[in-house]
């Protein structure tokens, strides 16, 4: 009998787990990307922005993971379902609760057991216990999505990381760029002010037309509207990275320009290891292993709860008594509460999550793509961005020569002043794109380390203070899928 009793248990607490195991989609991916680069193998796992050369870009990046608010919020979000995963797997053992009462209490006596209205006292104190046996596997199931939804916010936090420090140096880029921008349009406009002054000297003593000089003042405020439009720019560039800093608005420190930025190697990837190296497809299939065990917990509704109680404790009428022993009490049983008919409630909640899980199956794939485009738009923009430059670097080069030779011909008296207007004009609108493009093909190299991941972000969480939040729990995929 007892070996029976122990088998029985043994069943009980082994038990099955209803719904479908997690099995990991097949991803076709391509071969190899659309675009052939120069690559450099060891740079997907380093902190690249160091490569920059700039002291002032790493000093932004570690105060940005240290003190950005929306990163600290993540891991705050990574704490919560950690909570939820021991909630959840509390339900695995025993529930101990304990009760104490005290009353004073008189019988009637008209009722259908006559007495003759006693008033007595009377007092009991107890432990209890609930213990639901996980036949069925709900809880087993509900721990499998828990554990899923905390690695997701885990990944979640990474990806917060990735993007945060992409984020800084972008920023920090655009920042230098317009700071060059605005130190050209400085200087134009000085040099377009001197010509000014000298043109209307001419105009005083009549050696030019109010023609001629209208068109140098014209060129001249060209020049100098653009200076405030940039000057807005860069404070509301210094503005953007403080809020990523953590802090109020407020100056931002420069080190090197954006001629002086080196510009880091591009890493080599190939499309498979993607999928394993992007915090985002990694969050979603977890929210996928998530959705996939709800489908068990929806259906474990359609089989009974088998839960064990019992009850250990002393009453007695007189307190004194309370805890001798002719006062014990104790109770020991079981239950099993079973749906008989819900009119469709319990297959509505199995319709539910079958429903979510093909949603999360389709986000999952839907990131990949997602994935895969960000990884081809910043490889192209890289490498035709870099082919754009060399070509405005020689149309600058040209233009130069172009403005300096035609106010040698105009001093000449070869050329009216109407190509000098021009080729000023020219060479300025050359400077501001050429500095435009420099500053984009710097950005793109940036999104592509963004959009391949990598364990850079690795490096990048050791700075944070926190590190991983979940680094016990195991391999991130399989885990949660056993």
């Amino acid at each position: 009998m007892r070996k029976a009793i122990i088998c029985m248990m043994v069943f009980l607490l082994a038990g099955c787990s209803v719904g479908p195991d997690y099995v990991k989609p097949t991803i076709v991916s391509p071969p190899s990307w659309r675009i052939d680069y120069e690559s450099a193998a060891n740079l997907a796992d380093t902190a690249w922005w160091e490569q920059f050369g700039d002291p002032a870009l790493n000093t932004l990046i570690e105060t940005a993971l240290r003190e950005n608010r929306d990163l600290k919020a993540a891991a705050a979000r990574v704490d919560q379902f950690l909570g939820v995963l021991d909630t959840t797997r509390s339900q695995f053992f025993p529930q101990f609760g304990a009760s104490a009462s005290a009353s004073r209490q008189r019988d009637t006596e008209t009722g259908p057991v006559p007495r003759h209205g006693t008033t007595y006292d009377y007092y009991q104190g107890a432990l209890n216990v609930y213990w639901e046996i996980d036949i069925w596997g709900r809880i087993r199931r509900a721990s499998e999505s828990a554990q899923a939804q905390v690695l997701a916010s885990e990944e979640g936090r990474r990806a917060v990381v990735l993007t945060l420090v992409t984020s800084v140096a972008n920023s920090y880029i655009t920042l230098r760029g317009l700071d060059r921008q605005l130190e050209i349009a400085r200087e134009t406009e000085q040099s377009y002010g001197q010509s000014l002054k000298l043109f209307q000297l001419r105009y005083k003593y009549g050696t030019i037309s109010r023609v001629q000089l209208s068109q140098v003042e014209s060129q001249y405020e060209i020049a100098r509207q653009a200076i405030p439009q940039l000057e807005s720019q860069v404070r509301q560039q210094e503005n953007l990275i403080s809020v990523l800093l953590g802090s109020n608005p407020g100056p931002i420190p420069r080190g090197k320009t954006i001629d002086q930025l080196t510009p880091p190697g591009i890493p080599a990837s190939l499309p498979s290891t993607l999928l394993e190296r992007r915090p985002d497809i990694v969050q979603a299939e977890q929210n996928l292993v998530s959705a996939n065990a709800e489908i068990g917990v929806a259906k474990a509704l359609y089989f009974p709860v088998i839960s064990l109680t019992g009850l250990l404790g002393t009453a007695s009428a007189n307190f004194s008594d309370l805890f001798e022993g002719p006062s014990k009490i104790w109770s020991l049983g079981g239950s099993a509460l079973m749906p008989i008919y819900t009119f469709g409630a319990i297959s509505g909640q199995v319709k539910q999550a079958e429903a979510f899980q093909h949603q999360s199956l389709y986000q999952y794939e839907q990131t990949i793509l997602n994935a895969f485009r960000e990884v081809e738009d910043a490889l192209v923009a890289t490498t035709k961005g870099r082919e754009q430059q060399e070509s405005q670097g020689r149309q600058v080069k040209a233009l130069s020569d172009y403005a300096r030779l035609s106010r040698l011909q105009y001093e000449g008296g070869t050329v009216s002043y109407l190509q000098v207007l021009d080729a000023d004009r020219s060479l300025f609108s050359g400077q501001l794109s050429y500095v435009q493009t420099q500053t984009g093909v710097l950005t793109s190299l940036v999104n592509v380390y963004k959009s391949m991941g990598g364990g850079w972000v690795n490096e990048a969480d050791r700075l944070t203070g926190m590190g991983p939040q979940v680094q016990a729990m195991g391999p991130r995929v399989e885990t949660a899928a056993k």
